[in-house]
This record gives C-alpha cells, sequence and structure tokens, in this order.
C-alpha cells in the first residue's frame, strides 16, 4: 500500500508547531434526531475552514530545498488552493494557484490574499489541472496535487488519528469523498489503530465517481451538485487502491438530503458546514437502520459555503416548518375587502411579510380577487389556526403547493 500508519504518525509530527488539533466532539441534538452517538470531527474550523491544511502542511513540509527555491503550483477551485496558498506563504515558498475561469470571485480573491498568483483557466477542473500540469513544466514548479499523493493523504490520514485518540470507541467513521484522499488516508489510520471499525464513504449520486470506479463501470457524472468540494470525476490512482481494500462501503445522497444536512447543523450545532460536510449527515439520516444505536464519527470536512447558498437554504428550511407559508386567499374585489383579511390575519397572530393581488392569473371569477399572502407563523399547527380563523370568517384560503422538498425533522 502506497501509505501506511507510520506515514501518517510522521505527518502527525510534520504538523506540530503549524497546526492545531481541532475539536472532537459529541453531538448529543444530532444524536437524538439520528439515533446514534454521532461524534463530531470540526475541520471546518481550520483558519481556511478545511481539512485540506493538513495535507498542504505535510507536503509544502517535505518539500526539498531545491524544490522550495522553485515553488509550487496547485489546481484547485477552492479549499485546497486556500490551503496551499496559505501555508506556502507562511513558509515562505512562492506558490501558483490555477483554477477554473468561472470560479467565484470571492474565493479568488480569498486565494490572493495569501499571497499567491492565481490564475484562471479552463472551464472547470480538469482542464485547470491539465494547464496547471503543462504549466508546473514550463516554469519548473513542483506540483502539489490536491488528492493524489502520498504526503498529501497522509496529512489528511491524522484526522483519524487525533478522533480516535479522542474517541477510541467508535463503531464506524462516515467520511465524503471526492478524489479519496481524505477516505484513503483515515481509512489507512482507523484501521491500524481500530481494525474493526467500519469505514464508509459518502458521494453524491451527481458525482459517484469512485462507487463507479469500484464496481467497474463507467464513471459518468452530473454538471453541479450542491457538494461542490466532492464533485469529482476522477478518483486517484493511489486513493483508489486504498478505498477498494479498506472503505466497507459507499453511500449516495442526493441534494435536498444534503441541503437537509447543512440546515440542521445550522439549526441543531449552529455550526455552519459547506456540502460535502453535510453529506455525511444525510447518509446517517437516510441510512437510520444502518447506524441505529452505533457509535458515530462524522468528518466535518469544511465549512466553505457560500453565503447566497447558506441564505437560500435558511429560507426554504423555514418553509419546510411552515415558519414561512404561502397563503392564497379570495376575497370581494371591494374597498375594505383587504383590510378584512389582513384584520383577520393579524388576530390569529400571522405576520405579514408580502401581498400580491392576482387578476388575470387566477380561475377565481370577479367580482372576486385572489390575493396571495407571505406568512410568518409559528409553524404548522398554527398555519392550519389561521386558515380556520379565515374559513370562519368567510374567506376561503388555501396553501397552493406542496412546499419545497422533504421534512427532516
Amino acid at each position: 500500500m502506497s501509505v501506511t500508519i507510520d506515514d501518517i504518525r510522521n505527518a502527525a509530527q510534520l504538523l506540530e508547531g503549524h497546526l492545531q488539533p481541532t475539536p472532537n466532539v459529541r453531538s448529543p441534538r444530532l444524536s437524538e434526531v439520528a439515533g446514534a452517538e454521532i461524534v463530531l470531527k470540526l475541520e471546518n474550523l481550520h483558519f481556511t475552514s478545511s481539512f485540506k491544511e493538513r495535507g498542504a502542511v505535510v507536503k509544502l513540509r517535505s518539500l526539498g530545498e531545491a524544490e522550495r527555491r522553485s515553488g509550487v503550483i496547485a489546481m484547485s477551485a477552492g479549499n485546497h488552493a486556500q490551503a496551499v496558498a496559505r501555508h506556502a506563504q507562511r513558509l515562505g515558498i512562492k506558490s501558483v494557484i490555477v483554477m477554473p475561469r468561472y470560479t467565484p470571485t470571492v474565493k479568488v480573491d480569498r486565494t490572493r490574499s495569501f499571497g499567491a498568483e492565481v490564475m484562471l483557466a479552463g472551464d472547470g477542473l480538469d482542464e485547470a489541472g491539465k494547464f496547471a500540469a503543462q504549466l508546473a513544466l514550463e516554469r519548473n514548479l513542483h506540483l502539489v496535487h490536491p488528492y493524489d499523493d502520498e504526503r498529501i493523504i497522509s496529512g489528511q490520514g491524522t484526522v483519524a488519528l487525533e478522533l480516535l485518540e479522542a474517541f477510541p470507541q467508535l463503531d464506524v467513521l462516515v467520511i465524503p469523498i471526492g478524489g479519496g484522499g481524505l477516505i484513503a488516508g483515515n481509512a489507512v489510520a482507523a484501521k491500524s489503530i481500530r481494525p474493526e471499525i467500519e469505514l464508509i464513504g459518502v458521494e453524491t449520486t451527481r458525482f459517484p465517481s469512485m462507487r463507479q470506479a469500484l464496481e467497474g463501470k463507467p464513471i459518468q457524472c452530473g454538471r453541479a451538485t450542491m457538494a461542490d468540494g466532492i464533485a469529482v470525476k476522477v478518483p486517484g490512482k493511489l486513493t483508489l487502491p486504498i478505498v477498494r481494500e479498506l472503505v466497507d462501503d459507499i453511500l449516495l445522497v442526493d441534494e435536498d438530503e444534503i441541503e437537509g444536512g447543512v440546515l440542521l447543523f445550522f439549526e441543531r450545532e449552529k455550526t455552519v458546514v459547506e456540502g460535502a460536510a453535510a453529506a455525511t449527515l444525510a447518509a446517517v439520516l437516510k441510512h437510520r437502520d444502518r447506524f441505529t444505536g452505533r457509535r458515530v464519527g462524522l468528518v466535518v470536512s469544511g465549512g466553505n459555503i457560500d453565503l447566497m447558498i447558506l441564505s437560500s437554504i435558511m429560507q426554504r428550511g423555514l418553509v419546510r416548518a411552515r415558519r414561512l407559508v404561502r397563503l392564497s386567499v379570495e376575497l370581494r374585489d371591494l374597498p375594505g375587502g383587504l383590510a378584512e383579511v389582513t384584520t383577520c390575519l393579524g388576530g390569529a397572530g400571522a405576520n405579514i411579510l408580502e401581498v400580491r393581488h392576482q387578476r388575470a392569473f387566477t380561475s377565481v371569477r370577479p367580482p372576486s380577487v385572489e390575493v396571495e399572502f407571505i406568512l410568518q407563523t409559528r409553524g404548522h399547527d398554527h398555519v392550519q389556526e389561521i386558515l380556520q380563523a379565515l374559513s370562519s370568517a368567510g374567506h376561503p384560503a388555501h396553501v397552493p403547493d406542496a412546499q419545497i422538498g422533504v421534512t427532516w425533522v
């Protein structure tokens, strides 16, 4: 095997004085939801909010003097880019980061803030990676691969060293899979320390590349996913055999399940996570019977989620819980008609956020009109109370659609 437990222990020594261990904590709230004892490894609390700092530090500290003088190059759309740029700056190493052309500006600016030379190339990671490899040859830069590198894999494996030192009796580890560096390193560490532990990987249904590769199937992936940190189409040549030998299963989760995981981390743990990190919780909740009553470690891989996406998830969560509801009310299109309904809504304790009249796009016949209200409520039972109050006042009302997605709790 390309990486051993001794490599990972050596990596842990290279991290000393350069990277603080992240917290290992029990989560009573998520344990209650999942029906299992949930332990969190909070890798989202690194300076750049991702586990990628571990591999970056180990790789950069392992370079020879000539390689340090020449500088390094990395390809990434986010977490790996920031990790390499930050620690290269700390160690006095010149860094070049290649990012796809359509990488969000905030990620590009963040990477540049660490002193890296950022170059935009290609429409996706594959094209950016080819450009980075060619540029490495032309400028004599040392390539720091995001996952297909023994040092990177060893660095990521230190997660399990810390977690199993704090919680040695865990029954299962659940880890997101992109290119496989995180789960490969942790599989080597965990199985060496506790051979009976179960290793479960998680991918999205849109990017199941590792699972397809293990099954010998052609790799077919979608265009985009909320879990962009694990949206990898080509598993690592080094990571694939490690995963094949040591990982017990790979579970797939859908987009709405990942969204629910992000929401639960925020609501129950007051912790912001990105989609890739939420995929682990999503998998546990999707396969509850498999994890019920067990001691489960979740690697919370990162917290770099776009604020617009997070805002949308929060709003949609309020809709699922009926804390935010759209209500369609039929009323007379006469002076005072709207006032009657708003008075009724106020008396029922609903807070009106928005009002929209519909005269053309409605099946309601004149002289009546359909008015759509966006309301802030106290939840499902309160919505029923509001509907009953409107009905009793002679104003037929209904919730016009089935709302959004699934209910998680």
